[in-house]
């Protein structure tokens, strides 16, 4: 009941004009970074964080979680139509999608994008709404060793469930590195400085994730030569109900898409890795299965469902507890602190105004992203037609815009090229760019934690086992970060029987 009320506080500070034309700007702009290719939902949010330096926390973060959603949505819009994923999670969305537009259902795919997308949400944010107050409840018995194994506990999670363990070591290692520039807040020293006066207070990680994800999505596209040619969709009233009159018999794929991406949005397994496994998932139960890849409505509404799902799933974390669960959540954390918010359990207590208008604005933002989108494909579908070549600078300006106004510096526009350079190289190696925003902005917090955990124990490594909480999530976390050990060695076991 109080969670309840709390909703509804939440409902009377998000309904004012300001905040409601931030929520619907933030939507628009993020089905216009959805339709983009290869720009995504985490860049255009670090591109944009910049313009709300001088808005109320609330509505900043109204206006960024409404990029995210909306660029959640709009990437459907090219993998159904021009069969090419506008977001990393919308690929296994072309298997079925874009099959279904060449024999002229391409009104009827979108359409099972779109609803499968606002189930999903809607299926994690009534998580958020019970389960997050209970989850910083519970934090509140924390102390710095049970920060330092959650944190722990986080990196160690990229390490167990990433794809190729040694890239993600090494993608962290750098984050670690970057994180420890500047002046020690325990010690006083120097430190990685290089005698530079610019880089006394460390590398500002907005200027990391602009030229990570912005710069360096430029420069993969600019390579690319990207030239659209899709197919056209009809979308009216007429197409979407006669496609929601068929979505109740899906309703086993749309439960068990929405708690894969609960799941996978909480742990830090991200969007991409909840649509190919919800996709895989419903092709293994459905019986139409063998069908997949022709066109089948399962096949999209299943990735759909899982991706939207784990994409709000991962503000549980952040908001409870301060960890995020994916690399826009990861930004998002980076704004709490530029607007002067301490992530974590205290939110709950020091920022109800905050919290729960957060949470009511992902109720209402998924409601009106679902009209938008259902109204508007054939418009944002155009935005394609416009030639890279003008999209192009006028995204690089916008990065330069927002690297300069941090600290209105220079320089800061040059760390952000040389970033878009390194994150530029780390995509065509296939280098994960999450776990290196995630060690930027938690990086610090965790060496702070480990080294007040220490000074209490008296260096006693101990302390991290001193009792039933801790013991618990330090060694689940070396489980995790010994998980792909495990696995390597369970392999050769195996192969060496057969």
């Amino acid at each position: 009941m109080e969670d309840f009320l709390s909703l509804l506080h939440g409902f009377s500070v998000i309904f004012s004009w300001y905040n409601l034309g931030m929520m619907s700007l933030g939507l628009v702009l993020g089905v216009i970074v959805g339709v983009l290719p290869g720009l995504g939902g985490p860049n255009g949010v670090a591109i944009l964080l910049p313009l709300t330096f001088t808005m109320p926390p609330t509505s900043a973060i109204v206006m960024l979680s409404c990029i995210y959603w909306g660029s959640l949505f709009a990437g459907a819009i090219t993998s159904v139509l021009f069969n090419i994923p506008g977001e990393s999670h919308s690929v296994a969305t072309t298997f079925d999608g874009y099959p279904l537009a060449q024999q002229g259902r391409a009104g009827e795919a979108l359409t099972m994008c779109f609803t499968g997308s606002f189930v999903g949400a809607l299926f994690s944010v009534l998580l958020i709404t019970f389960l997050a107050p209970l989850v910083a409840k519970f934090a509140l018995k924390f102390g710095p060793p049970e920060f330092f194994a959650v944190y722990l506990l986080t990196f160690s999670s990229f390490i167990g469930t990433g794809k190729d363990t040694a890239k993600t070591v090494i993608a962290l290692m750098l984050g670690f590195g970057l994180a420890a520039i500047g002046m020690d807040t325990v010690s006083g020293q120097l430190r990685l400085t290089f005698g530079w006066t610019q880089m006394l207070t460390g590398v500002d990680f907005l200027i990391v994730v602009i030229g990570l994800f912005g710069v360096g999505e430029i420069l993969i596209s600019m390579e690319e030569g990207l030239n659209f040619e899709g197919k056209s969709a009809k979308l009216n009233p007429k197409v979407v109900w006669e496609t929601w009159k068929k979505l109740p018999k899906y309703w086993a794929t749309l439960v068990r898409s929405s708690l894969i991406g609960a799941w996978m949005g909480i742990t830090p397994g991200g969007a991409t890795s909840a649509s190919f496994m919800g996709y895989g998932i419903a092709k293994r139960f459905s019986k139409n299965g063998d069908k997949f890849g022709t066109g089948e409505p399962e096949g999209v509404l299943a990735p759909e469902t899982a991706a939207h799902g784990a994409g709000c799933a991962a503000l549980l974390p952040m908001m409870a507890l301060g960890i995020p669960g994916s690399a826009t959540a990861a930004v998002l954390l980076g704004g709490l602190m530029i607007w002067g918010l301490q992530p974590g359990p205290l939110l709950f207590i020091e920022q109800k105004d905050f919290v729960w208008g957060l949470i009511a604005s992902m109720y209402l933002s998924n409601v009106v992203g679902l009209i938008i989108v259902l109204s508007t494909v054939p418009l944002f579908a155009a935005i394609l037609r416009i030639p890279f070549a003008i999209i192009a600078p006028i995204i690089i300006v916008v990065c330069a815009i927002g690297a300069f106004s941090v600290h209105t510096a220079m320089f800061d526009i040059w760390l952000m090229l040389l970033f878009g350079v390194i994150g530029y190289v780390m995509k065509k190696l296939d280098y994960p760019l999450a776990p290196l925003v995630l060690a930027v902005v938690l990086g610090d917090r965790a060496e702070i934690s480990f080294r007040q955990s220490m000074m209490g124990s008296q260096g006693a490594l101990g302390v991290f086992f001193s009792n039933w909480l801790v013991s618990s999530i330090t060694v689940l976390a070396l489980i995790m970060l010994f998980w792909p050990a495990f696995s390597f060695i369970q392999d050769k076991f195996r192969k060496a029987l057969a």
